[in-house]
């Protein structure tokens, strides 16, 4: 009973945890901003990949809740970039083997470790900077990542459901 009591209680816990991480600039009043652009991808091909775009679609849901406006870029308060950042992991593909053999509190064992294969997923990281002055003012990383296994409609919530979160959180102070 004591297990389950345990193991109930660190799972209430981690559904507690938050999936983003965000960090401001202090000193920034946030109340002088009320619109924004997305600021030019200097790494942009023309293209707008399909996670770009679900990425801007939900970026653009969330400011017109904290009713800013979207202006051209040479009139806007804040310019919002986003970038999303290959991480590597390793993944247990299978289980340990092992055999021993002893008694008492002596014994010789042997055993395997299970196999694991590296695998890269996407960080999504979310930045606001002031136009003027040019320094992020506020940006925001996901604990929660994409990778190649997901699809598109997986994809699309997961972005969502981070980028709701991330926006949740500002402007700072007032959560």
């Amino acid at each position: 009973m004591r297990i389950l009591m345990i193991a109930a209680l660190a799972l209430t816990m981690a559904g507690c945890a938050s999936n983003v991480v965000t960090d401001y600039n202090s000193a920034t009043v946030f109340g002088n901003y009320s619109s924004w652009a997305f600021a030019d991808n200097p790494q942009d091909s023309g293209f707008t990949s399909l996670d770009d775009a679900r990425v801007r679609d939900a970026v653009e849901r969330e400011l017109n809740r904290k009713a800013m406006k979207k202006v051209s870029g040479s009139e806007a308060d804040l310019l919002i970039s986003w970038q999303i950042v290959p991480e590597e992991r390793l993944e247990q593909v299978g289980v340990g083997l092992g055999f021993g053999f002893g008694h008492g509190n002596f014994g010789w064992g042997l055993s395997a470790p299970p196999p694991v294969r590296e695998i890269t997923e996407g960080k999504l990281v979310v930045r606001l900077a002031d136009r003027t002055s040019g320094e992020v003012v506020w940006q925001a990383a996901s604990r929660r990542y994409l990778n190649e296994n997901q699809s598109p409609e997986t994809r699309r919530e997961l972005i969502d459901e981070v980028v709701s979160e991330m926006f949740s959180k500002y402007p700072p102070g007032l959560n």
